[in-house]
């Protein structure tokens, strides 16, 4: 109920994000369509041309405010600086000789402002500075179409503001185009973390499953000569096995499928095919089955029932990886204990086998140590530690000590 809880806020919050934006958007495309009408008003009051500066503003606005969903792929962010920006320039150009299309409004400036900022935020960097400097050249020599009133009059009063205004456009585009790239690399880190849990998962559950498989065939093949009578409970536990691996085969090929953002919307125990203390005795029952070692959990009555989820996930993966070790390396073990126990706000796991080292599994089929390095990085990202290595006389043990309260920071 709390991940649904969390997941509802979540939503929540992205909710009034997106309408926050879509509230600043359609305030800017209202403020920019009434600058471009003063222009318009400007230009007509004064007796101007219209023509000219329709066709400019209608280049600049279609540029600007083009949704990304209906703009085609040809219209790329250099073009759609580069092309209004050619136009202004063309415009003040041409008003250095004809005062029929000498006008100037804040529409036009506005835009062009507009396209400098998205320009250096989403262009290449070679683009983006070429697209820089043509719109922000294009901004500032705006003045020069009056060019005989600055002669009169003092030119920085006419250039300096511009100059100032295409300095903070070029820097608001940087600042977001440095956000976008930090969300990029953010994305990728995460999407990468994912893939690589999702690598340990299938690691967990299918090399369990696939282990168990391969030695309880080989005991039907052994079985088959000498006691056919008791081969049903080993081929059921074959099919057991096999049913388990598909399935974890099948959550995370889901998962791979749909994404990250989609894997975030799903329950802990949806994610992935997640284990906790719960499932525990299933595992150490199932993994003794018909044919197996005898296998025992010793749990420990003071424990808390409420350990977070990610040691108990843990603990789970300890056992998990610790027994398909002893299917591997010590398949003539006869006993197994797996033993919990909660003292001082940690919880230790040991698994202990009494193998003395045989190994009739093929040499591809023994893994090749990825599930105890994915196991130590998890331990030790709780904080917790783990050591594994032969006990005194013989066969092995794996020892886990994880921090049983919940992380703060």
């Amino acid at each position: 109920m709390a991940d649904v809880n969390l997941l509802s806020a979540a939503d929540d919050l992205t909710t009034t994000r997106v309408r926050r934006q879509g509230c600043l958007r359609a305030a800017g495309i209202t403020t920019l369509i009434l600058l471009a009408a003063a222009d318009v008003l400007i230009a007509g009051a004064d007796g101007k041309t219209l023509w000219p500066v329709l066709l400019l503003l209608s280049l600049g606005l279609a540029a600007v405010l083009r949704p990304g969903a209906r703009r085609p792929a040809w219209l790329t962010p250099q073009l759609r600086a580069a092309v209004p920006a050619g136009a202004s320039l063309a415009l003040t150009a041409v008003a250095t000789t004809t005062e029929r299309v000498r006008t100037l409004g804040p529409g036009e400036v506005a835009v062009l402002l507009c396209l400098l900022m998205i320009a250096v935020r989403t262009c290449s960097p070679r683009w983006a500075v070429l697209c820089a400097v043509l719109t922000g050249a294009a901004t500032v020599v705006v003045p020069l179409r009056f060019h005989d009133v600055i002669a009169r009059e003092d030119a920085l009063l006419f250039a300096l503001p511009l100059a100032l205004l295409t300095g903070v456009s070029a820097g608001l585009g940087g600042y977001l185009r440095s956000l976008d790239h930090r969300r990029a690399v953010a994305v990728a880190e995460t999407r990468r973390s994912e893939r690589l849990a999702m690598a340990a998962d299938l690691h967990d559950f299918v090399a369990h499953h696939v282990t168990g498989i391969l030695v309880q065939t080989q005991m039907a093949r052994m079985m088959a000569a000498t006691e056919p009578d008791r081969l049903d409970p080993v081929l059921a536990g074959i099919e057991h096995a096999a049913t388990q691996a598909l399935d974890s085969m099948r959550v995370t090929v889901g998962i791979l499928r749909d994404g990250p953002e989609e894997a975030a919307r799903l329950q802990p125990d949806e994610n992935r095919p997640m284990g906790d203390l719960t499932t525990l005795a299933e595992l150490v029952d199932g993994f003794a089955g018909p044919a197996g070692p005898r296998a025992e959990l010793h749990g420990d009555a003071s424990m808390p029932r409420n350990l977070p989820h990610e040691v108990q996930a843990a603990a789970y993966r300890v056992v998990q990886e610790a027994l398909t070790n002893v299917r591997r390396h010590a398949a003539d073990a006869t006993d197994v204990t797996v033993a919990l126990a909660h003292a001082g706000g940690t919880l230790r796991v040991t698994v202990r086998d009494n193998g003395r080292g045989g190994v009739p599994l093929p040499y591809a089929a023994r893994g090749g140590g990825f599930g105890i390095i994915g196991l130590t990085e998890r331990v030790t990202a709780l904080g917790g530690t783990l050591h594994t290595g032969p006990r005194a006389a013989h066969g092995w043990e794996v020892v886990a000590v994880l921090p049983a309260v919940r992380r703060t920071d």
